[in-house]
């Protein structure tokens, strides 16, 4: 049985390394890939994260051998698809935690490791230690965006933890709660808001527009997640009404 679980899990990983080879050049431009992050929360969460570290290595080799891609290929995708699956088993399955995790892990760590790895060894000039940084952090806040909306509807649909079983992986409840939803919608308005202004500073966009849309959107999500929370309690003393 555990036989048959190990080549399923090997299966699936495999499968999405070539997932994350194709989808990779989806927004992406040196110092940022946002689709190579999503593959990483994903795979953390579904497999662990070893299994998460060897995809993002595999999809590393793989692109830097046949696309050309530098070294950020591997920098920019490993430490975040370790620390991904650390931090969701250490939270107990909350996916918000994955997305920090590879937050953490590829836009400071990977981001600063970048630094030697492309001066010494891929020779480029005229990069800082903290040089990859705002690009890095942008990129995993898209890729996380994307993976955490992925995930959360997987799990409310009761798939995320069937999947997980399915691959004799730890598998955990979707108890993030009313509350806790909430503020994960809040905190995609934190993340919008820091993807535009980080955007409008790599490419020296600085007018007035682009800061009224950054705040505008944040707010944006912050009142959605503050109605989003309303009508859940309503509705939850509504159906405790019903039943009493």
């Amino acid at each position: 049985m555990k036989h048959k679980s190990n080549i399923l899990n090997l299966a699936v990983m495999a499968f999405m390394v070539a997932l994350g080879v194709v989808i990779s050049p989806i927004l992406r431009f040196e110092g940022m890939c946002p689709m190579a992050h999503f593959i990483n929360i994903t795979c953390s969460v579904l497999l662990g994260p070893w299994y998460s570290l060897a995809c993002a290595t595999a999809i590393g080799i793989i692109r830097m051998t046949v696309m050309g891609i530098p070294p950020l290929a591997l920098t920019g995708a490993v430490f975040g698809a370790f620390l991904s699956g650390v931090f969701y088993r250490l939270s107990k399955g909350k996916i918000i935690f994955a997305v920090l995790g590879e937050i953490i892990g590829t836009g400071i760590i990977g981001a600063i490791a970048s630094y030697p790895v492309m001066t010494f060894i891929w020779g480029k000039t005229g990069l800082t230690w903290l040089f990859y940084v705002p690009s890095f952090i942008c990129g995993t806040l898209i890729g996380g965006s994307i993976a955490f909306v992925f995930l959360k509807k997987l799990a409310s649909a009761g798939l995320l933890k069937k999947f997980q079983n399915m691959l004799n992986t730890k598998a955990y409840d979707d108890n993030s709660g009313i509350l806790g939803n909430a503020l994960s919608i809040c905190a995609f308005g934190v993340i919008a808001y820091l993807v535009i202004s980080i955007l409008t500073s790599i490419f020296n966009i600085g007018s007035t527009l682009w800061t009224i849309i950054a705040f505008s959107s944040m707010g944006a999500f912050i009142l959605a997640g503050m109605v989003y929370y309303i009508v859940k309690i309503l509705q939850s003393k509504n159906v405790k009404a019903d039943v009493q």
